[in-house]
């Protein structure tokens, strides 16, 4: 049995109200008992965008756990009197598996980025957690005709741990035609971890997120790429919080259970 963590209502998710710690320790239950543990991460632009994005939406409610990857969703979450405890970031709960399987040789499967930065971070794997058993990887560029072939890969490899690299929504569509039967315990899309752990990009310090400032070294970085959309959905995000207050947002429901409750009426 899988020990759960409190969850606070915030902007129709039910999210988990746990510390990284608690997060690693789910995740280890569920391979332990070999239960699905489909963990969902959310950050400001993400709760703006499922708004009107109900593939992303639907999503990120199928995920067993749902944890708060940006700090403004913890202060949020404080403004909004359901407090959650900390920020738990992918990157961190991606680095905590991996130091996991280094203890217990749990496996694990790399699904994502370029054949170059793949390869390299299964190097950088194998160097900083050498017990860590590398079942297989994969670049994240693949055909729809060939992503049955790459989830058959993997299903063969039985891994631990399934750490996915690939951007939204070809990540949302291949967990949506693949997951159920991949019989992986722990699955975590990870972003763009792949490519900060193989050290083709640079992680904010650790001062920068502190202060929730992640987001803005980033756009150091790529200000041409990034401006207007840290803009657009950190301005929505803030207006977003200010309704939250007065009128909170009803719980989200599946896409196929509002048709089913729907045709009910």
């Amino acid at each position: 049995m899988i020990s759960k963590t409190q969850r606070q209502q915030l902007f129709g998710l039910a999210i988990d109200a746990a510390t990284l710690d608690e997060a690693l320790a789910r995740c280890e239950g569920a391979i332990r008992t070999r239960s699905r543990m489909l963990v969902g991460v959310v950050n400001a632009a993400k709760i703006v965008n499922l708004r009107k994005d109900a593939k992303l939406r639907d999503s990120v409610l199928e995920c067993d756990m749902i944890l708060a990857d940006g700090q403004s969703v913890v202060w949020a979450s404080k403004i909004l009197s359901r407090p959650l405890p900390e920020r738990v970031a992918g990157i961190d709960l991606f680095e905590g598996l991996l130091d996991l399987a280094d203890q217990k040789h749990y496996s694990l499967y790399l699904l994502g980025a370029t054949p170059g930065v793949v390869t390299a971070l299964a190097e950088t794997i194998r160097h900083r957690f050498p017990n860590a058993v590398i079942a297989g990887w994969r670049d994240g560029y693949f055909t729809d005709d060939e992503a049955e072939s790459v989830a058959q890969r993997i299903t063969i490899a039985r891994p631990d741990m399934l750490f996915l690299g690939i951007v939204s929504p070809k990540k949302e569509i291949f967990l949506g035609r693949f997951g159920a039967g991949l019989g992986v315990p722990v699955l975590h899309g990870v972003g763009g971890s792949f490519d900060v752990m193989a050290g083709v990009t640079r992680r904010a310090p650790e001062s920068w997120q502190r202060v929730g400032l992640e987001w803005a070294y980033r756009l150091k970085q790529e200000p041409g790429r990034l401006w207007r959309r840290y803009l657009r959905t950190n301005a929505a995000f803030i207006v977003q919080v200010i309704i939250e207050r007065f009128r909170p947002t009803p719980a989200w429901e599946p896409q196929d259970l509002r048709t089913t409750n729907q045709a009910r009426k």
